[in-house]
Protein backbone atom coordinates (compact mmCIF):
# COMPACT_ATOMS: atom_id res chain seq x y z
CA UNK A 1 0.00 0.00 0.00
CA UNK A 2 1.37 3.46 -0.86
CA UNK A 3 2.61 5.23 2.26
CA UNK A 4 0.46 8.31 1.64
CA UNK A 5 -2.68 6.24 2.14
CA UNK A 6 -1.65 5.75 5.78
CA UNK A 7 -2.37 9.30 6.96
CA UNK A 8 -0.33 11.67 9.10
CA UNK A 9 -0.86 10.05 12.50
CA UNK A 10 0.14 6.55 11.40
CA UNK A 11 3.08 7.81 9.35
CA UNK A 12 4.45 9.79 12.30
CA UNK A 13 4.11 6.72 14.50
CA UNK A 14 6.04 4.67 11.94
CA UNK A 15 8.81 7.27 11.86
CA UNK A 16 9.05 7.26 15.65
CA UNK A 17 9.10 3.45 15.67
CA UNK A 18 11.81 3.52 12.99
CA UNK A 19 9.67 1.48 10.62
CA UNK A 20 10.18 4.16 7.96
CA UNK A 21 12.31 7.29 7.54
CA UNK A 22 11.48 10.79 6.36
CA UNK A 23 13.61 9.98 3.31
CA UNK A 24 11.21 7.15 2.45
CA UNK A 25 8.32 9.61 2.29
CA UNK A 26 10.27 12.06 0.13
CA UNK A 27 11.41 9.21 -2.13
CA UNK A 28 7.80 8.11 -2.56
CA UNK A 29 6.71 11.67 -3.40
CA UNK A 30 9.27 12.12 -6.16
CA UNK A 31 8.80 8.59 -7.47
CA UNK A 32 5.08 9.19 -7.78
CA UNK A 33 5.65 12.58 -9.42
CA UNK A 34 7.97 10.91 -11.92
CA UNK A 35 5.33 8.28 -12.60
CA UNK A 36 2.20 10.41 -13.06
CA UNK A 37 2.94 14.13 -13.24
CA UNK A 38 3.67 14.02 -16.94
CA UNK A 39 -0.07 13.34 -17.28
CA UNK A 40 -1.47 15.29 -14.33
CA UNK A 41 0.85 18.34 -14.60
CA UNK A 42 0.25 19.48 -11.02
CA UNK A 43 3.76 20.80 -10.30
CA UNK A 44 5.45 23.85 -11.79
CA UNK A 45 8.69 23.78 -9.76
CA UNK A 46 10.28 20.96 -7.78
CA UNK A 47 12.39 21.40 -4.64
CA UNK A 48 14.10 18.01 -4.87
CA UNK A 49 17.64 18.72 -3.72
CA UNK A 50 16.58 20.77 -0.67
CA UNK A 51 13.77 18.32 0.19
CA UNK A 52 16.11 15.34 0.22
CA UNK A 53 18.60 17.28 2.36
CA UNK A 54 15.86 18.13 4.88
CA UNK A 55 14.74 14.51 5.02
CA UNK A 56 18.30 13.29 5.66
CA UNK A 57 18.67 15.83 8.47
CA UNK A 58 15.48 14.55 10.12
CA UNK A 59 16.69 10.95 9.73
CA UNK A 60 20.08 11.74 11.25
CA UNK A 61 18.67 13.59 14.26
CA UNK A 62 16.43 10.67 15.18
CA UNK A 63 12.82 10.66 16.27
CA UNK A 64 12.95 12.62 19.52
CA UNK A 65 11.47 15.65 17.75
CA UNK A 66 7.69 15.70 18.23
CA UNK A 67 7.01 18.27 15.51
CA UNK A 68 3.41 18.05 14.34
CA UNK A 69 4.25 17.45 10.65
CA UNK A 70 7.58 15.65 11.12
CA UNK A 71 8.94 14.57 7.75
CA UNK A 72 5.62 14.90 5.91
CA UNK A 73 5.78 15.87 2.20
CA UNK A 74 3.72 18.95 1.33
CA UNK A 75 2.96 20.81 -1.90
CA UNK A 76 2.62 24.60 -2.00
CA UNK A 77 0.37 26.61 -4.30
CA UNK A 78 2.51 28.91 -6.41
CA UNK A 79 1.07 32.17 -5.03
CA UNK A 80 2.56 31.55 -1.56
CA UNK A 81 6.05 33.03 -1.51
CA UNK A 82 8.88 30.63 -0.68
CA UNK A 83 12.39 31.86 0.03
CA UNK A 84 14.76 30.79 -2.71
CA UNK A 85 12.08 28.75 -4.47
CA UNK A 86 10.55 30.32 -7.56
CA UNK A 87 7.06 31.78 -7.11
CA UNK A 88 5.28 32.61 -10.37
CA UNK A 89 1.52 32.71 -9.69
CA UNK A 90 1.46 30.76 -12.98
CA UNK A 91 2.00 34.09 -14.76
CA UNK A 92 4.56 35.16 -17.33
CA UNK A 93 5.01 38.45 -15.49
CA UNK A 94 6.53 36.58 -12.51
CA UNK A 95 8.27 33.76 -14.37
CA UNK A 96 11.69 34.79 -12.97
CA UNK A 97 10.65 35.80 -9.42
CA UNK A 98 12.70 34.19 -6.62
CA UNK A 99 11.41 35.49 -3.26
CA UNK A 100 13.76 36.56 -0.48
CA UNK A 101 11.38 35.59 2.35
CA UNK A 102 8.83 32.95 3.30
CA UNK A 103 5.11 33.52 3.74
CA UNK A 104 4.02 33.12 7.36
CA UNK A 105 2.23 29.84 6.58
CA UNK A 106 5.44 28.50 5.01
CA UNK A 107 7.41 29.44 8.12
CA UNK A 108 4.84 27.59 10.22
CA UNK A 109 4.90 24.33 8.26
CA UNK A 110 8.69 24.46 8.20
CA UNK A 111 8.77 24.96 11.97
CA UNK A 112 6.73 21.75 12.29
CA UNK A 113 9.24 19.94 10.04
CA UNK A 114 7.07 19.44 6.95
CA UNK A 115 9.14 19.02 3.78
CA UNK A 116 8.27 21.16 0.75
CA UNK A 117 8.22 18.98 -2.36
CA UNK A 118 7.54 21.79 -4.85
CA UNK A 119 5.25 24.55 -6.11
CA UNK A 120 1.87 23.73 -7.60
CA UNK A 121 0.06 24.96 -10.69
CA UNK A 122 -2.91 27.33 -10.47
CA UNK A 123 -5.01 29.73 -12.48
CA UNK A 124 -2.93 32.84 -13.11
CA UNK A 125 -3.01 35.07 -10.00
CA UNK A 126 -5.73 32.71 -8.66
CA UNK A 127 -8.22 34.02 -11.23
CA UNK A 128 -10.16 31.04 -12.53
CA UNK A 129 -12.09 27.88 -11.75
CA UNK A 130 -10.35 25.26 -13.88
CA UNK A 131 -6.55 25.87 -13.87
CA UNK A 132 -6.88 26.44 -17.61
CA UNK A 133 -5.87 30.08 -17.06
CA UNK A 134 -2.33 29.10 -16.04
CA UNK A 135 0.26 30.48 -18.45
CA UNK A 136 2.56 27.57 -17.61
CA UNK A 137 0.49 24.39 -18.12
CA UNK A 138 -3.02 22.96 -17.87
CA UNK A 139 -3.42 20.61 -14.93
CA UNK A 140 -5.54 17.48 -15.56
CA UNK A 141 -7.96 15.82 -13.16
CA UNK A 142 -6.50 12.50 -11.92
CA UNK A 143 -9.97 10.92 -12.18
CA UNK A 144 -10.19 11.66 -15.90
CA UNK A 145 -7.34 13.34 -17.74
CA UNK A 146 -9.77 14.91 -20.19
CA UNK A 147 -11.37 16.91 -17.35
CA UNK A 148 -10.30 19.93 -15.31
CA UNK A 149 -9.22 19.58 -11.68
CA UNK A 150 -11.02 22.81 -10.77
CA UNK A 151 -9.34 26.00 -9.72
CA UNK A 152 -7.69 28.13 -8.88
CA UNK A 153 -5.95 25.63 -6.55
CA UNK A 154 -6.22 22.90 -9.17
CA UNK A 155 -2.60 21.83 -8.86
CA UNK A 156 -2.94 21.52 -5.09
CA UNK A 157 -6.05 19.32 -5.25
CA UNK A 158 -4.76 17.21 -8.13
CA UNK A 159 -1.39 16.56 -6.44
CA UNK A 160 -3.10 15.22 -3.31
CA UNK A 161 -5.64 13.15 -5.26
CA UNK A 162 -2.87 11.68 -7.42
CA UNK A 163 -0.85 10.64 -4.35
CA UNK A 164 2.11 12.89 -5.18
CA UNK A 165 2.10 14.56 -1.74
CA UNK A 166 0.40 13.83 1.56
CA UNK A 167 -1.24 17.26 1.63
CA UNK A 168 -1.06 20.74 0.08
CA UNK A 169 -1.68 24.40 0.82
CA UNK A 170 -3.96 26.47 -1.39
CA UNK A 171 -5.82 29.76 -1.32
CA UNK A 172 -9.56 30.37 -1.53
CA UNK A 173 -10.96 33.68 -2.78
CA UNK A 174 -14.31 32.48 -4.14
CA UNK A 175 -14.11 28.72 -3.76
CA UNK A 176 -10.59 28.04 -5.01
CA UNK A 177 -9.89 25.34 -2.41
CA UNK A 178 -13.33 23.77 -2.03
CA UNK A 179 -14.26 23.55 -5.72
CA UNK A 180 -11.09 21.72 -6.87
CA UNK A 181 -11.27 19.53 -3.75
CA UNK A 182 -14.79 18.51 -4.80
CA UNK A 183 -13.71 17.85 -8.39
CA UNK A 184 -10.71 15.76 -7.29
CA UNK A 185 -12.33 13.85 -4.42
CA UNK A 186 -10.24 15.26 -1.55
CA UNK A 187 -10.87 17.31 1.60
CA UNK A 188 -10.50 21.10 1.37
CA UNK A 189 -10.95 23.68 4.16
CA UNK A 190 -11.43 27.42 3.72
CA UNK A 191 -10.98 28.86 7.23
CA UNK A 192 -12.64 31.95 8.67
CA UNK A 193 -11.22 35.17 7.24
CA UNK A 194 -8.44 36.19 9.61
CA UNK A 195 -7.86 32.70 11.03
CA UNK A 196 -4.74 32.20 8.88
CA UNK A 197 -2.17 34.86 8.02
CA UNK A 198 -2.15 36.26 4.48
CA UNK A 199 1.39 37.64 4.86
CA UNK A 200 3.38 36.38 1.90
CA UNK A 201 0.32 35.52 -0.19
CA UNK A 202 0.42 37.25 -3.58
CA UNK A 203 -2.79 39.26 -3.30
CA UNK A 204 -5.76 38.85 -5.61
CA UNK A 205 -8.69 40.27 -3.58
CA UNK A 206 -7.52 41.18 -0.10
CA UNK A 207 -10.90 41.13 1.66
CA UNK A 208 -11.65 37.65 0.30
CA UNK A 209 -8.34 35.76 0.02
CA UNK A 210 -7.69 33.06 2.62
CA UNK A 211 -5.03 30.35 2.87
CA UNK A 212 -6.42 26.87 3.48
CA UNK A 213 -5.65 23.17 3.51
CA UNK A 214 -6.14 20.25 1.10
CA UNK A 215 -5.71 16.68 2.34
CA UNK A 216 -6.94 13.13 1.80
CA UNK A 217 -8.71 12.89 5.15
CA UNK A 218 -10.51 15.15 7.61
CA UNK A 219 -8.06 14.16 10.36
CA UNK A 220 -5.02 15.22 8.33
CA UNK A 221 -6.81 18.46 7.46
CA UNK A 222 -7.41 19.25 11.13
CA UNK A 223 -3.73 18.77 11.98
CA UNK A 224 -2.57 20.89 9.04
CA UNK A 225 -4.90 23.80 9.83
CA UNK A 226 -3.83 23.65 13.46
CA UNK A 227 -0.27 24.17 12.22
CA UNK A 228 -0.87 27.25 10.04
CA UNK A 229 -3.63 29.06 11.99
CA UNK A 230 -3.10 31.86 14.49
CA UNK A 231 -2.35 35.54 14.99
CA UNK A 232 0.42 37.10 12.89
CA UNK A 233 1.76 40.61 13.66
CA UNK A 234 2.73 40.93 9.98
CA UNK A 235 -0.94 40.77 8.91
CA UNK A 236 -3.31 43.46 10.20
CA UNK A 237 -6.33 41.33 9.26
CA UNK A 238 -5.09 38.36 11.27
CA UNK A 239 -7.47 37.63 14.15
CA UNK A 240 -6.36 37.36 17.77
CA UNK A 241 -8.52 34.30 18.44
CA UNK A 242 -7.12 31.24 20.20
CA UNK A 243 -6.52 28.25 17.94
CA UNK A 244 -8.12 25.11 19.40
CA UNK A 245 -6.86 21.56 19.02
CA UNK A 246 -9.01 20.71 16.03
CA UNK A 247 -8.04 17.06 16.19
CA UNK A 248 -9.64 16.79 19.64
CA UNK A 249 -13.04 17.40 18.01
CA UNK A 250 -12.88 14.21 15.95
CA UNK A 251 -15.05 12.14 18.28
CA UNK A 252 -17.55 10.77 15.77
CA UNK A 253 -20.44 12.08 17.89
CA UNK A 254 -22.82 14.58 16.26
CA UNK A 255 -26.02 13.70 18.10
CA UNK A 256 -28.21 16.76 18.35
CA UNK A 257 -26.15 18.77 15.84
CA UNK A 258 -28.47 21.28 14.19
CA UNK A 259 -28.01 21.23 10.41
CA UNK A 260 -29.48 23.78 8.00
CA UNK A 261 -30.13 22.80 4.37
CA UNK A 262 -30.68 25.89 2.15
CA UNK A 263 -33.36 25.26 -0.45
CA UNK A 264 -31.43 27.46 -2.89
CA UNK A 265 -28.47 25.01 -2.74
CA UNK A 266 -30.59 22.14 -4.07
CA UNK A 267 -32.61 24.14 -6.56
CA UNK A 268 -32.33 25.18 -10.19
CA UNK A 269 -28.94 24.74 -11.82
CA UNK A 270 -27.75 21.87 -9.61
CA UNK A 271 -27.20 18.61 -11.49
CA UNK A 272 -29.61 15.86 -10.47
CA UNK A 273 -26.84 13.32 -9.86
CA UNK A 274 -25.17 15.81 -7.50
CA UNK A 275 -28.45 16.43 -5.68
CA UNK A 276 -28.92 12.70 -5.18
CA UNK A 277 -25.53 12.32 -3.49
CA UNK A 278 -26.10 15.36 -1.26
CA UNK A 279 -29.53 14.13 -0.19
CA UNK A 280 -28.01 10.76 0.66
CA UNK A 281 -25.34 12.53 2.73
CA UNK A 282 -28.01 14.49 4.59
CA UNK A 283 -29.81 11.24 5.39
CA UNK A 284 -26.52 9.85 6.71
CA UNK A 285 -26.10 12.88 9.00
CA UNK A 286 -29.63 12.31 10.29
CA UNK A 287 -28.83 8.65 10.94
CA UNK A 288 -25.91 9.84 13.07
CA UNK A 289 -28.26 11.90 15.20
CA UNK A 290 -28.11 15.31 13.52
CA UNK A 291 -31.32 17.31 13.17
CA UNK A 292 -31.68 18.64 9.60
CA UNK A 293 -34.01 21.47 8.60
CA UNK A 294 -34.67 23.31 5.35
CA UNK A 295 -33.85 27.03 5.42
CA UNK A 296 -33.47 29.90 2.97
CA UNK A 297 -30.50 32.08 2.03
CA UNK A 298 -32.48 34.46 -0.21
CA UNK A 299 -29.64 36.78 -1.26
CA UNK A 300 -27.27 34.01 -2.33
CA UNK A 301 -28.56 34.33 -5.90
CA UNK A 302 -26.81 37.71 -6.10
CA UNK A 303 -23.46 36.36 -4.90
CA UNK A 304 -21.79 35.79 -8.27
CA UNK A 305 -22.20 39.33 -9.71
CA UNK A 306 -21.44 40.82 -6.28
CA UNK A 307 -18.25 38.80 -6.01
CA UNK A 308 -16.96 39.61 -9.47
CA UNK A 309 -17.41 43.34 -8.97
CA UNK A 310 -15.69 43.34 -5.58
CA UNK A 311 -12.94 40.84 -6.39
CA UNK A 312 -12.12 42.52 -9.70
CA UNK A 313 -12.05 45.95 -8.05
CA UNK A 314 -9.57 44.75 -5.45
CA UNK A 315 -7.54 42.95 -8.11
CA UNK A 316 -7.22 46.13 -10.17
CA UNK A 317 -5.61 47.82 -7.17
CA UNK A 318 -3.45 44.89 -6.06
CA UNK A 319 -2.05 44.12 -9.49
CA UNK A 320 -0.98 47.73 -10.09
CA UNK A 321 2.30 46.83 -8.38
CA UNK A 322 3.29 44.60 -11.29
CA UNK A 323 4.87 47.30 -13.42
CA UNK A 324 8.15 45.71 -14.49
CA UNK A 325 10.21 47.99 -12.25
CA UNK A 326 10.94 46.27 -8.93
CA UNK A 327 10.53 42.57 -9.72
CA UNK A 328 9.19 40.30 -12.40
CA UNK A 329 9.56 40.50 -16.15
CA UNK A 330 10.31 43.88 -17.73
CA UNK A 331 9.61 44.63 -21.37
CA UNK A 332 12.25 46.45 -23.40
CA UNK A 333 11.44 50.14 -23.85
CA UNK A 334 13.14 53.52 -23.59
CA UNK A 335 9.94 55.17 -22.33
CA UNK A 336 8.65 54.56 -18.78
CA UNK A 337 4.91 54.59 -19.59
CA UNK A 338 5.46 52.44 -22.65
CA UNK A 339 7.47 49.99 -20.52
CA UNK A 340 4.52 49.74 -18.06
CA UNK A 341 2.12 49.05 -20.90
CA UNK A 342 4.28 46.48 -22.66
CA UNK A 343 5.26 44.66 -19.44
CA UNK A 344 1.63 44.23 -18.45
CA UNK A 345 0.40 43.45 -21.95
CA UNK A 346 3.00 40.73 -22.41
CA UNK A 347 3.00 39.48 -18.81
CA UNK A 348 -0.71 39.20 -17.95
CA UNK A 349 -3.03 36.61 -19.49
CA UNK A 350 -6.51 37.29 -20.88
CA UNK A 351 -8.45 36.47 -17.70
CA UNK A 352 -6.26 38.72 -15.56
CA UNK A 353 -6.63 41.57 -18.03
CA UNK A 354 -10.41 41.01 -18.14
CA UNK A 355 -10.74 41.30 -14.36
CA UNK A 356 -8.40 44.26 -14.02
CA UNK A 357 -10.39 46.16 -16.65
CA UNK A 358 -13.71 45.24 -15.03
CA UNK A 359 -12.42 46.34 -11.61
CA UNK A 360 -10.98 49.59 -12.91
CA UNK A 361 -14.31 50.39 -14.55
CA UNK A 362 -16.28 49.61 -11.37
CA UNK A 363 -14.04 51.92 -9.33
CA UNK A 364 -13.97 54.76 -11.85
CA UNK A 365 -15.60 58.14 -11.36
CA UNK A 366 -19.33 58.04 -12.03
CA UNK A 367 -19.61 54.28 -11.63
CA UNK A 368 -18.31 53.68 -8.08
CA UNK A 369 -21.71 54.14 -6.38
CA UNK A 370 -23.62 52.20 -9.02
CA UNK A 371 -21.33 49.14 -8.92
CA UNK A 372 -18.76 48.91 -6.13
CA UNK A 373 -20.84 50.54 -3.39
CA UNK A 374 -23.96 48.58 -4.36
CA UNK A 375 -21.97 45.34 -4.37
CA UNK A 376 -20.73 46.06 -0.83
CA UNK A 377 -24.32 46.61 0.28
CA UNK A 378 -25.42 43.28 -1.21
CA UNK A 379 -22.43 41.62 0.43
CA UNK A 380 -23.77 42.77 3.79
CA UNK A 381 -27.18 41.25 3.01
CA UNK A 382 -25.55 37.92 2.11
CA UNK A 383 -23.58 37.99 5.37
CA UNK A 384 -26.75 38.75 7.34
CA UNK A 385 -28.51 35.76 5.73
CA UNK A 386 -25.79 33.47 7.09
CA UNK A 387 -25.87 35.12 10.51
CA UNK A 388 -29.62 34.62 10.77
CA UNK A 389 -29.49 30.93 9.84
CA UNK A 390 -26.47 30.19 12.05
CA UNK A 391 -28.16 31.71 15.09
CA UNK A 392 -30.31 28.58 15.31
CA UNK A 393 -28.15 26.03 13.50
CA UNK A 394 -24.63 24.70 14.06
CA UNK A 395 -23.72 24.17 10.41
CA UNK A 396 -25.14 24.58 6.90
CA UNK A 397 -24.78 21.76 4.35
CA UNK A 398 -25.20 21.47 0.60
CA UNK A 399 -23.23 20.65 -2.55
CA UNK A 400 -19.84 22.25 -3.11
CA UNK A 401 -20.35 22.56 -6.86
CA UNK A 402 -23.40 22.42 -9.17
CA UNK A 403 -21.82 19.67 -11.30
CA UNK A 404 -18.94 17.24 -11.32
CA UNK A 405 -15.71 18.14 -13.14
CA UNK A 406 -16.26 19.37 -16.69
CA UNK A 407 -14.07 18.67 -19.69
CA UNK A 408 -10.99 20.72 -20.51
CA UNK A 409 -11.90 23.40 -23.05
CA UNK A 410 -15.64 23.02 -22.44
CA UNK A 411 -16.16 26.40 -20.75
CA UNK A 412 -12.94 28.29 -21.34
CA UNK A 413 -14.45 30.50 -24.07
CA UNK A 414 -17.53 31.35 -22.00
CA UNK A 415 -16.38 33.33 -18.93
CA UNK A 416 -19.89 33.88 -17.54
CA UNK A 417 -20.67 30.15 -17.53
CA UNK A 418 -17.30 29.51 -15.90
CA UNK A 419 -18.02 32.14 -13.23
CA UNK A 420 -21.36 30.50 -12.42
CA UNK A 421 -19.50 27.32 -11.46
CA UNK A 422 -18.62 29.03 -8.14
CA UNK A 423 -22.26 29.77 -7.35
CA UNK A 424 -22.26 27.69 -4.14
CA UNK A 425 -18.84 28.63 -2.79
CA UNK A 426 -18.68 32.40 -3.36
CA UNK A 427 -21.25 33.38 -0.67
CA UNK A 428 -19.00 31.90 2.02
CA UNK A 429 -16.10 34.16 1.04
CA UNK A 430 -18.32 37.23 0.91
CA UNK A 431 -19.44 36.44 4.48
CA UNK A 432 -15.93 35.61 5.71
CA UNK A 433 -17.01 32.36 7.37
CA UNK A 434 -15.42 28.88 7.27
CA UNK A 435 -16.42 25.97 5.03
CA UNK A 436 -15.10 22.51 4.26
CA UNK A 437 -15.63 20.27 1.23
CA UNK A 438 -15.34 16.51 1.50
CA UNK A 439 -16.21 13.61 -0.83
CA UNK A 440 -19.71 12.15 -0.62
CA UNK A 441 -19.51 9.57 -3.42
CA UNK A 442 -19.29 9.37 -7.19
CA UNK A 443 -21.64 10.45 -9.96
CA UNK A 444 -20.87 8.91 -13.34
CA UNK A 445 -17.47 7.90 -12.01
CA UNK A 446 -16.51 11.41 -10.84
CA UNK A 447 -16.32 12.75 -7.26
CA UNK A 448 -19.10 14.83 -5.71
CA UNK A 449 -18.27 17.29 -2.93
CA UNK A 450 -20.35 17.88 0.22
CA UNK A 451 -19.92 21.42 1.57
CA UNK A 452 -20.31 22.18 5.28
CA UNK A 453 -20.44 25.84 6.32
CA UNK A 454 -19.93 27.07 9.89
CA UNK A 455 -20.04 30.06 12.19
CA UNK A 456 -17.08 32.47 12.33
CA UNK A 457 -14.12 30.60 13.87
CA UNK A 458 -16.30 27.48 14.01
CA UNK A 459 -13.83 25.22 12.21
CA UNK A 460 -13.81 22.79 15.16
CA UNK A 461 -17.52 22.06 14.71
CA UNK A 462 -17.04 21.60 10.97
CA UNK A 463 -14.26 19.09 11.57
CA UNK A 464 -16.44 17.21 14.07
CA UNK A 465 -19.33 16.91 11.61
CA UNK A 466 -17.12 16.19 8.59
CA UNK A 467 -15.14 13.49 10.40
CA UNK A 468 -18.28 11.76 11.70
CA UNK A 469 -19.72 11.67 8.19
CA UNK A 470 -16.43 10.57 6.62
CA UNK A 471 -15.97 7.66 9.03
CA UNK A 472 -19.48 6.27 8.56
CA UNK A 473 -19.78 6.96 4.83
CA UNK A 474 -16.62 4.93 4.30
CA UNK A 475 -15.62 6.39 0.93
CA UNK A 476 -12.09 5.43 -0.10
CA UNK A 477 -11.73 7.52 -3.22
CA UNK A 478 -8.55 6.90 -5.21
CA UNK A 479 -8.33 7.72 -8.92
CA UNK A 480 -6.65 5.27 -11.24
CA UNK A 481 -5.25 8.15 -13.36
CA UNK A 482 -6.62 6.94 -16.65
CA UNK A 483 -7.53 9.02 -19.66
CA UNK A 484 -6.87 10.05 -23.20
CA UNK A 485 -3.18 10.74 -22.52
CA UNK A 486 -2.36 7.16 -21.44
Amino acid sequence: MPLFEEGLVRLKKKIHNKEIKASDLVDEAYARIGEVDGKVKAFLTLNEEAARDEARTIDEKGTADDALLLGMPIGIKDNLVTKGLRTTCASQILENYDPIFDATVIEKVKAQKAITIGKLNMDEFAMGSSTENSSMAITHNPWDLERVPGGSSGGSAASVAAGEVLFALGTDTGGSIRQPSAFCGVVGMKPTYGRVSRYGVVAFASSLDQVGTITRTVEDNAFLLETIAGLDPHDSTSADVKVPHYSAALTGDIKGLRVAVPKEYLGEGIDESVKDKIKAAIRQLEALGAVCEEVSLPHSKYAVPTYYILASSEASANLARFDGVRYGVRADSNDLIEMYKKSRSEGFGDEVKRRVMLGTFALSSGYYDAYYKKAQQVRTLIKQDFEKVLENHDIIVGPTTPTTAFKIGEKVDDPLTMYANDLLTIPVNLAGIPAISLPCGLADGLPVGLQMIGRPFGEKTLYRAAHAYEQTAGFKLAPAIKGAND
